[in-house]
């Protein structure tokens, strides 16, 4: 497949290109397409060239100054992902709530991404469970920053289980927050990214948001707050049941995580595992399942999710 953009501006042409062509590396990487060009005539190749070819033409037109390689990676992702959201119902894509956060235009980039947000705002108590990078954090603390400034609840409360990933990090110095700080970094990005780093240092100096150490939740009733339990894999079923009846009146709480990340000990269940067989069925509690498709993050890191997933380990005779 050929397309040329007869009469280009060489401007235009170098930042839709970018530097050393990386945009077009990433467009090939992300589609598996192959991309050669000469001057204004790009021949593309592989079965997502059309694909590529509809992302030149749309890149070319945003070209007038360099493009964002955030930019060009979510379109990529969004690329993917078009199919899908034409056939979904589109009324209820209009009647998606614009987020209340520094990010304009903040939205779901794929259908259950979408499902997401939604069962958020409709729901006093939702489960997101997934892979990495397919938004279950971020989209959370979105939802909580927008129930902030609508006034609908007064204080966001970021909870997770100090557990290490695979590694033992011995004693760490410093009070509460500073010894848990490191297991909350994630949820600290989330919330600079979305309302600054000024005004969320503000709202952390006011109390109005909140670290609280799943470990110190016992015996608390969280009323008209939004709570937000953040690596839920590796709680234990105890500590599950114990953070989910914390809940009080006015408040609205999600609970994300990944199972295939689970950093408890091997003959230890996972209180995310257990609370999903149980709670089901339970009217009120809403449950989205994020599939590899979901990533939004580098387009390799969806590729990298697949080839561990199907690859089996060798077992010797």
């Amino acid at each position: 497949m050929q397309i040329a953009f007869p009469d280009a501006d060489n401007t235009r042409l170098a930042n839709l290109c970018g530097v050393l062509d990386e945009n077009l590396r990433q467009i090939e990487t992300a589609l598996n397409v192959t991309i050669a060009r000469r001057g204004e005539v790009f021949n593309l190749g592989g079965a997502q060239a059309a694909t590529a070819g509809r992302l030149l033409k749309n890149f070319y037109q945003r070209a007038k100054k360099p493009l964002d390689l955030e930019e060009i990676q979510l379109a990529l992702v969004e690329a993917n992902h078009q199919a899908d959201l034409a056939r979904t119902d589109k009324a209820q894509e209009t009647d998606m709530p614009v987020l209340m956060t520094r990010r304009a235009g903040l939205h779901g980039r794929t259908i259950r991404q979408n499902q997401y947000i939604r069962q958020i705002l409709e729901h006093d108590v939702t489960f997101g469970i997934g892979p990495a990078g397919t938004g279950k954090t971020y989209l959370a603390v979105a939802c909580a920053v927008d129930a902030l400034e609508r006034d609908l609840v007064r204080r966001i409360i970021l909870v997770r289980p100090a557990v290490e990933a695979g590694e033992r990090l011995g004693f760490l110095p410093g009070d509460l927050v500073q010894k848990v700080d490191p297991y909350l970094r994630p949820l600290y990005d989330a919330l600079y990214d979305l309302m600054g780093i000024e005004k969320a240092t503000r709202q952390f100096e006011k109390t109005v948001i909140e670290i609280a150490p799943l470990a110190f939740m016992r015996g608390r009733t969280l009323n008209h707050a939004f709570i937000i339990l953040d690596e839920a894999q590796n709680t234990t079923p105890e500590q599950m049941k114990m953070f989910l009846t914390r809940i009080g009146f006015g408040s609205k709480t999600v609970i994300t995580g990944d199972v295939t990340q689970i950093d408890l000990q091997r003959s230890q269940k996972s209180g995310l595992v257990e609370a999903a067989e149980i709670l089901s069925e339970v009217r009120g509690i809403a449950f989205t399942q994020f599939k590899n498709e979901d990533v939004v993050r580098h387009p390799l890191v969806a590729r990298i999710i697949e080839a561990y997933d199907a690859h089996k380990p060798s077992t010797k005779p």
